[in-house]
């Protein structure tokens, strides 16, 4: 007979074996990177985070008291790009031999309940990069397309910055140039009256001492 499911919110002693389910996410997802670190010791820290933020839960399946799937979420205040009460799903996993015994709707089941319990509006999910099963799984239970993200690590994002700002900069400097060479284009080609006062003054006082000498002979 299958073990029934049990999920619970988690404790601090709960967090190693949450830990090992998300490097086995990470493992299993294409753009592991992106999923989390792949330190298992310094994912209990970041999970501990998780649960010392207001609103922050970390849900726990288990099946014969082993843990076999979990859910992270945040419940949101009302915000700027929102002014209903939400919840955050940032993370749903379930471990590849407990799939389709129904561990994923346990989960979202006290998901459901956590929401009405803080009066969040909606729900909202960001399924681990790559996993199709569980977008699937999701769009089934009624969860639509809101928004998509884009990453990029911050050492890419530094590097084109840079080259961004010096094409930039060449092709303002580049404009100058070109507008200082018509401008003084135009200038040389100018043509009308030239004032020879200054050259005429300077004329007689350098030949000021011949004509003296001319004079004296």
């Amino acid at each position: 007979m299958r073990a029934a499911v049990v999920v619970r919110p988690a404790v601090g002693d709960d967090l190693p074996g949450v830990a090992v389910l998300c490097a086995e996410a990470r493992r299993e997802s294409a753009a592991g990177p992106q999923v989390c670190l792949s330190d298992e010791s310094k994912l209990v820290r970041q999970l501990s985070v998780l649960l010392a933020v207001p609103g922050g839960s970390i849900l726990v399946a288990f099946q014969d008291d082993v843990p076999v799937g979990f859910l992270l979420a945040r419940a949101l205040e009302p915000h700027i790009f929102n002014d209903e009460p939400s919840l955050y799903i940032e993370a749903l996993y379930v471990s590849q031999d407990a799939r389709r015994r129904g561990v994923g709707h346990a989960l979202l089941t006290a998901t459901a309940e956590l929401a009405a319990q803080n009066g969040a509006v909606d729900v909202f999910s960001v399924p681990i990069p790559g996993s199709r099963g569980v977008q699937r799984f999701l769009a089934r239970l009624g969860f639509a397309p809101a928004a998509g993200h884009r990453v990029v690590s911050t050492s890419v994002l530094q590097r084109r910055l840079a080259a961004d700002s010096g094409t930039s900069r060449r092709g303002t400097r580049g404009l100058e140039d070109l507008i200082a060479r018509r401008r003084k284009a135009r200038t040389e080609g100018q043509t009308g009256p030239v004032d020879l006062r200054a050259f005429q003054e300077d004329l007689r006082e350098s030949t000021a001492p011949l004509v003296s000498e001319t004079a004296a002979r």
